[in-house]
């Protein structure tokens, strides 16, 4: 972990109410696809850095994806070229891609794809079966990404005004016995993630599943347990330490 002064290469909107941000690093830090970084807003007033996972990393550049939620994300958006952000990275831990594990399906949905990309992208000699869900296709992004790095790419929205009209998980089960994967990684609302592992056991998967977890976090590095989740022995975990990866079958959802 290093807290570092970045500098904004890009900042651009890629789909509604999303931004694409790429920040240049004084030096090269080594990322596992799934971990995140915290990042200052660029607006003093705002003093609390924000979580975001990280989706690529070339060299020097590290790229993220973040989504206007508050003023703090509005403060971020207005961060030019040549901007100067803090960014402590990288944080939590990331998915651990077994070698044997030739098959992936990749669930996600709305701002959880992010993530996901990292893995597709950097882990190599893989299958990957992605099935990437958004609202409607104001919101969708980098389905050029998803498909250029995928085996076979689906796209579900909930009006379906682009792919299939369903969501991200009926859309993955539908064709599990076709694709028959070895792990399944997922990242999306807790609806989602919640719907996927009373899927899997309803059916009788067995197949290992890891899945990041989205929380609200105030220092991102186990201290303040803001995003304290429950594990699935009745204890306590930290999202941010601990996570954001999990097995499904390890945290309540």
């Amino acid at each position: 972990m290093k807290e570092l002064t970045a500098k904004v290469r890009r900042n651009l909107p890629i789909a509604r109410g999303i931004y694409e941000i790429t920040l240049t690093l004084p030096e090269e830090v080594e990322v596992k696809g799934g971990q995140f970084l915290n990042v200052s807003t660029g607006n003093p007033a705002h003093l609390l850095k924000r979580p975001f996972g990280i989706m690529r990393k070339e060299g020097k550049d590290v790229t993220f994806c973040y989504q206007i939620k508050g003023e703090g994300t509005v403060c971020l958006s207005k961060a030019g070229e040549g901007a100067l952000l803090n960014v402590t990275l990288p944080l939590g831990n990331g998915f651990d891609i077994p070698e044997n594990a030739r098959k992936i399906a990749v669930v996600g949905g709305g701002v959880g794809i992010f993530p996901l990309l990292s893995v597709i992208e950097s882990v190599k000699g893989k299958e990957y079966y992605s099935y990437i869900g958004f609202r409607s296709a104001e919101y969708a992004c980098l389905t050029e990404d998803f498909g250029a790095a995928s085996k076979q790419l689906t796209i579900v929205t909930d009006d379906g005004s682009i792919g299939q009209k369903t969501n991200a998980v009926s859309a993955f089960l539908s064709e599990y016995k076709k694709v028959e994967p070895d792990l399944i990684i997922s990242c999306g609302p807790p609806v989602m993630l919640r719907a996927l592992k009373a899927q899997l056991k309803e059916r009788g998967i067995k197949t290992p599943c890891l899945v990041s977890l989205e929380e609200r976090m105030g220092c991102g590095i186990g201290a303040c347990l803001v995003c304290v989740c429950k594990t699935a022995d009745g204890g306590n975990a930290r999202v941010c330490k601990d996570g954001p990866v999990f097995n499904i079958n390890d945290v309540e959802l």
